[in-house]
């Protein structure tokens, strides 16, 4: 499967290297488009055969279930889901004896053939259309704003839309249960400690230093999904 896909790219790398030359017929043009379709509609199939193993907990339509305690995997961003799978993988994220959830993805990740296959199955989980989660978690959401304006916003984003140039993922849309335990994990160093992005958020985590003010925080942000 992956020499397939190598030959494939090869190809198509080959024929768009060409497509700004005088002498690439409408036939070599074609030829280019179809092979960027098969390699796409590949990746999608491959994708959604890999999901089969993911849709048990997280839902069919990626849209996670908190009696499983899997959050959902639409209105992520695709970058973010990719880097926690391979964190997973690779024993940055899922080891620490108090991350129970985490060492199970770990456990899953394990399972993921490589890095090709992880972005296959991120291709189709972000075709998969995006769903409001339900609030679960009561806080004040006015309190929370002043909070998330202060502590969150700069990296975050002013609408927690995410900014991967910072390597901040979006948290409008993430399960407020979820967040609320992650942000925990980072706080109590079950998170964080072998994954240099989380070692920023386990600085951050003094900021919020209150349940209350962390459900505050968390109230805001799902009122920003809503």
């Amino acid at each position: 499967m992956i020499i397939k896909y190598l030959t494939l790219s090869l190809s198509i790398l080959f024929l768009v290297a060409c497509d700004d030359k005088p002498g690439v017929s409408a036939d070599g043009q074609a030829a280019a488009s179809n092979a960027k379709a098969l390699l796409a509609q590949g990746d999608i199939k491959e994708g959604k055969a890999l999901f089969a193993a993911c849709q048990t907990c997280h839902g069919a339509k990626g849209e996670g279930n908190k009696a499983l305690n899997a959050p959902s995997l639409v209105n992520q961003s695709p970058w973010y889901l990719k880097r926690q799978l391979l964190a997973f993988k690779s024993g940055a994220r899922g080891t620490h004896p108090d991350d129970v959830y985490g060492q199970q993805m770990a456990a899953i990740a394990s399972t993921i053939a490589d890095e090709a296959a992880i972005e296959s199955l991120v291709s189709y989980i972000d075709r998969l259309p995006d769903v409001t989660p339900a609030a679960t978690v009561k806080g004040n959401a006015k309190k929370g704003e002043d909070y998330y304006t202060m502590v969150c916003g700069s990296c975050h984003g002013p609408n927690a839309e995410g900014n991967e140039l910072l390597d901040s993922p979006a948290l409008a849309g993430v399960d407020d249960w979820y967040l609320q335990r992650q942000f925990e994990l980072f706080r109590d160093r079950a998170r964080g400690a072998d994954d240099k992005y989380g070692r920023q958020m386990v600085m951050m985590a003094p900021a919020l230093p209150t349940e209350s003010d962390l459900k505050n925080v968390v109230s805001y942000i799902q009122s920003l999904a809503e």
